[in-house]
């Protein structure tokens, strides 16, 4: 198995994860319309079998649906598997004692005594200040019901000051994770990668094949509509398509010479970054299937300067 580290020292994972939004979302994915639990049930034993064992969820990803089902799913499968999940920061959730009761809630619902990882969703806090936050997840890593402590949706100085914390109680930040993508690239140029290598953290890459649109599946001359709220996403529309073109056809080209497929050489490509992990989603065992694809072998320098170079104006 391709393996990779969560921070510097921390524990080994799969050198790639599933994302598991779409498990349980109905808002956003139409979880319940064209696919439903048999579907992403599939995709989980699918993953496993394929050598992916690392799964990132979230207690807001389909109102805590999400980590229900991949609940039930680790206890069918013989194993172990590495669960990332995450805290939402809420304007109601004011105390120390508000946190412990979610990593409570989100073990329970994932039926676990611990976690790999616990990740703070995005930085906005409300009335709870960061140190409060950080000291009660601390706390959790010393009851021995977290592994690894990681951020989300941070910024660089944001991610900076959560390490200061996290170090004041002798544990490495070793996460952040953030929109990685051929077709998003902010990161690096507004200073998180940058500082994420300084700092020795592991980028988990969200949106990875950018909802959709590195799967070879959408392009100008195909008239598809994706399902749920990209329906909206003007993206996805004939403009959007047209906008990305040339950055579809030279991938296109490059799983062609290596009878790839594009999510596939999308997927290496951020793996060839150094201390990426993506994670991409998967509704179905064939999703899971392609996107295990990803690992086992790598791009040459000339294919990554290439796609580096078709993707600048992604910066």
């Amino acid at each position: 198995m391709q393996t990779a580290k969560l921070g510097k020292q921390g524990p080994t994972v799969s050198a790639l994860g599933i994302g598991t939004w779409a498990w349980g979302d109905k808002l956003f994915w139409n979880y319940g319309g064209n696919y439903g639990t048999d579907q992403v049930k599939a995709a989980f034993h699918a993953a496993v079998a394929a050598g992916i064992t690392f799964f990132d969820t979230a207690e807001v990803y389909g109102l805590g649906e999400s980590e229900s089902l991949l609940g039930q799913f680790i206890r069918e499968s013989d194993r172990p598997i590495d669960v990332a999940t995450k805290y939402g920061p809420l304007p109601w959730r004011l105390t120390g004692s508000a946190v412990r009761k979610a990593i409570e809630a989100s073990l329970e619902r994932l039926q676990l005594e611990r976690v790999t990882l616990y990740q703070v969703h995005w930085p906005f806090t409300f009335l709870m200040s960061q140190d409060t936050l950080l000291d009660a997840i601390a706390d959790a890593v010393q009851q021995e019901r977290i592994s690894a402590v990681g951020v989300s949706n941070y910024s660089a100085s944001q991610m900076r000051e959560a390490q200061q914390i996290l170090a004041q109680r002798g544990i490495p930040l070793a996460v952040n994770q953030v929109q990685y993508s051929l077709l998003h690239r902010k990161i690096e140029s507004n200073g998180v990668l940058a500082t994420a290598r300084e700092l020795g953290v592991t980028i988990l890459a969200y949106s990875p094949l950018a909802q959709g649109l590195l799967t070879g599946k959408y392009s100008p001359k195909q008239n598809r509509t994706p399902d749920g709220a990209r329906r909206l996403d003007p993206r996805f529309g004939p403009k959007g398509l047209a906008k990305i073109a040339p950055i579809l056809k030279t991938l296109d080209a490059i799983a062609q010479q290596r009878d790839k497929t594009p999510a596939q050489v999308a997927l290496n490509w951020l793996i060839a970054q150094g201390d990426v992990i993506p994670i991409p989603g998967a509704k179905n065992a064939k999703q899971a299937t392609q996107n295990a694809g990803a690992l086992g072998w790598s791009l040459n320098s000339t294919e990554v300067a290439e796609l580096e170079q078709i993707t600048r104006p992604c910066l």
